[in-house]
């Protein structure tokens, strides 16, 4: 998975489906992202000393990583994205729509540097 924390996503599936939002959390073990203002639900509270009005509050839920799709820079639509090496052996995240860099995933190793 190659979201994080503050990327910009479309939601393709679901309820909220057209909807752009920064990611808020990134819940790697159940492969579920927490889109701001997507999939919001109500959380009733009781009143207590802490909240003495009680009521309800609103929240956001996590949704499928697979229903979001990271936004191209360049194009500013939804894309693909996939990782090449570079030649000095770096490896990145590149939006396969534009052929843009998104962002840098590993350092230059030798190992993988072209050979010219």
């Amino acid at each position: 998975m190659f979201l994080r924390k503050d990327d910009i996503v479309e939601v393709i599936a679901g309820d909220d489906k057209g909807t752009r939002g920064k990611i808020l959390r990134v819940l790697r073990k159940e492969n579920k992202v927490v889109v701001e203002g997507v999939n919001r639900v109500y959380r009733h509270l009781k009143p207590s000393r802490r909240n003495p009005q009680g009521g309800r509050l609103s929240k956001e839920m996590p949704i499928a990583a697979s229903n979001v799709m990271l936004i191209d820079p360049v194009q500013n639509v939804p894309t693909r994205v996939g990782v090449r090496y570079l030649p000095d052996g770096s490896k990145e995240l590149y939006a396969k729509k534009s052929g843009s860099r998104l962002r840098l995933l590993s350092k230059p190793n030798p190992k993988y540097a072209s050979k010219t």
